[in-house]
Protein backbone atom coordinates (compact mmCIF):
# COMPACT_ATOMS: atom_id res chain seq x y z
CA UNK A 1 0.00 0.00 0.00
CA UNK A 2 3.09 2.21 0.75
CA UNK A 3 4.61 1.41 -2.75
CA UNK A 4 1.76 3.23 -4.64
CA UNK A 5 1.13 6.48 -1.91
CA UNK A 6 -1.94 5.46 -0.97
CA UNK A 7 -0.58 5.46 2.92
CA UNK A 8 -0.20 9.42 2.41
CA UNK A 9 -3.76 9.60 0.56
CA UNK A 10 -4.96 8.26 3.87
CA UNK A 11 -3.16 10.37 6.16
CA UNK A 12 -4.58 13.25 4.17
CA UNK A 13 -8.19 12.22 4.82
CA UNK A 14 -7.62 11.79 8.17
CA UNK A 15 -5.96 15.17 9.09
CA UNK A 16 -9.34 16.51 6.71
CA UNK A 17 -11.38 14.67 9.39
CA UNK A 18 -9.55 15.54 12.59
CA UNK A 19 -9.64 19.45 11.76
CA UNK A 20 -13.18 18.92 10.99
CA UNK A 21 -13.77 18.60 7.66
CA UNK A 22 -13.07 20.13 4.08
CA UNK A 23 -14.49 23.26 5.33
CA UNK A 24 -12.95 23.56 8.48
CA UNK A 25 -9.82 22.72 7.04
CA UNK A 26 -9.52 24.95 4.08
CA UNK A 27 -10.33 27.67 7.44
CA UNK A 28 -7.25 26.49 9.34
CA UNK A 29 -5.15 26.35 6.58
CA UNK A 30 -6.71 30.19 5.43
CA UNK A 31 -5.64 31.08 9.11
CA UNK A 32 -2.22 29.05 10.22
CA UNK A 33 -0.77 28.29 6.77
CA UNK A 34 -0.38 24.71 8.79
CA UNK A 35 -2.47 21.48 8.81
CA UNK A 36 -1.17 18.81 10.86
CA UNK A 37 -2.72 15.97 13.15
CA UNK A 38 -2.28 15.41 16.92
CA UNK A 39 -4.01 14.64 20.37
CA UNK A 40 -5.36 17.79 22.15
CA UNK A 41 -3.51 18.10 25.08
CA UNK A 42 -5.57 21.29 26.38
CA UNK A 43 -7.29 24.42 26.57
CA UNK A 44 -6.70 27.78 27.88
CA UNK A 45 -8.94 30.32 29.42
CA UNK A 46 -8.84 32.67 26.55
CA UNK A 47 -9.70 29.62 23.87
CA UNK A 48 -6.16 28.39 23.01
CA UNK A 49 -5.93 25.32 22.13
CA UNK A 50 -2.67 23.09 23.07
CA UNK A 51 -1.59 19.64 21.20
CA UNK A 52 0.79 17.38 20.76
CA UNK A 53 2.41 14.72 18.02
CA UNK A 54 4.94 12.60 19.48
CA UNK A 55 5.69 11.22 16.06
CA UNK A 56 7.15 14.86 14.87
CA UNK A 57 10.68 15.78 15.30
CA UNK A 58 11.29 16.67 19.18
CA UNK A 59 11.29 21.04 18.88
CA UNK A 60 8.29 20.61 16.39
CA UNK A 61 5.96 18.36 17.73
CA UNK A 62 3.99 20.70 19.74
CA UNK A 63 1.75 23.72 18.76
CA UNK A 64 -0.82 25.73 19.44
CA UNK A 65 -3.97 26.82 17.61
CA UNK A 66 -4.83 30.16 19.02
CA UNK A 67 -8.47 31.34 18.95
CA UNK A 68 -10.78 32.53 16.75
CA UNK A 69 -11.23 35.72 18.70
CA UNK A 70 -7.87 36.60 17.81
CA UNK A 71 -8.66 36.17 13.95
CA UNK A 72 -5.50 37.11 11.81
CA UNK A 73 -4.16 39.57 14.61
CA UNK A 74 -2.24 36.67 16.62
CA UNK A 75 0.92 36.35 18.08
CA UNK A 76 3.24 34.23 20.73
CA UNK A 77 2.34 36.76 23.89
CA UNK A 78 -1.23 35.68 23.87
CA UNK A 79 -0.01 32.29 25.02
CA UNK A 80 -0.45 32.22 29.01
CA UNK A 81 2.78 31.44 31.34
CA UNK A 82 1.77 28.61 32.27
CA UNK A 83 1.11 26.79 28.81
CA UNK A 84 4.61 28.47 27.34
CA UNK A 85 6.27 26.18 30.00
CA UNK A 86 4.82 23.22 28.25
CA UNK A 87 5.31 24.52 24.98
CA UNK A 88 9.05 25.41 25.40
CA UNK A 89 9.60 21.67 27.02
CA UNK A 90 10.19 23.31 30.48
CA UNK A 91 7.60 21.01 31.72
CA UNK A 92 5.81 17.77 30.32
CA UNK A 93 3.17 18.32 32.38
CA UNK A 94 0.29 20.52 31.13
CA UNK A 95 -0.66 23.22 33.83
CA UNK A 96 -4.37 21.69 34.41
CA UNK A 97 -2.38 18.01 35.18
CA UNK A 98 0.67 19.68 37.27
CA UNK A 99 -0.23 20.26 40.88
CA UNK A 100 3.21 21.87 42.15
CA UNK A 101 2.60 25.25 40.58
CA UNK A 102 1.91 27.57 43.12
CA UNK A 103 -1.17 30.07 42.39
CA UNK A 104 -1.27 32.49 44.66
CA UNK A 105 -4.02 35.24 44.83
CA UNK A 106 -1.08 37.92 44.25
CA UNK A 107 -0.45 36.61 40.99
CA UNK A 108 -1.56 39.39 38.40
CA UNK A 109 -3.61 37.53 35.11
CA UNK A 110 -1.89 36.95 31.75
CA UNK A 111 -2.22 39.94 29.42
CA UNK A 112 -0.71 40.38 25.87
CA UNK A 113 1.65 42.28 24.34
CA UNK A 114 0.55 44.99 23.12
CA UNK A 115 2.82 47.06 21.50
CA UNK A 116 2.44 48.27 18.03
CA UNK A 117 -1.42 48.44 18.32
CA UNK A 118 -3.13 52.11 19.63
CA UNK A 119 -3.58 50.29 23.09
CA UNK A 120 0.27 50.36 23.22
CA UNK A 121 1.68 51.58 26.61
CA UNK A 122 3.23 55.43 25.55
CA UNK A 123 5.05 57.51 28.20
CA UNK A 124 3.70 61.59 28.98
CA UNK A 125 6.53 63.44 28.63
CA UNK A 126 6.40 66.60 30.16
CA UNK A 127 9.99 68.14 28.60
CA UNK A 128 10.22 69.80 25.58
CA UNK A 129 11.36 68.11 22.54
CA UNK A 130 14.85 68.85 21.08
CA UNK A 131 13.73 68.89 17.67
CA UNK A 132 10.68 69.84 16.73
CA UNK A 133 8.78 68.56 13.13
CA UNK A 134 8.11 70.91 10.53
CA UNK A 135 4.93 72.09 9.91
CA UNK A 136 4.44 73.66 6.18
CA UNK A 137 1.48 75.60 7.04
CA UNK A 138 2.99 77.85 9.67
CA UNK A 139 4.66 80.38 8.67
CA UNK A 140 7.78 82.17 9.72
Amino acid sequence: MSFFGLDKVSKIFRIIQQNGGIRASIYKMYRMDDLKEGRLVGTDKYGNKYYENPYFFYGRNRWVEYSPSYGLDYDGSQIPAEWYGWMHYKTDLPPDRDGSRPKYKWMVDHSENMSGTPGQYMPYSTTRPKIEAWDPSKKQ
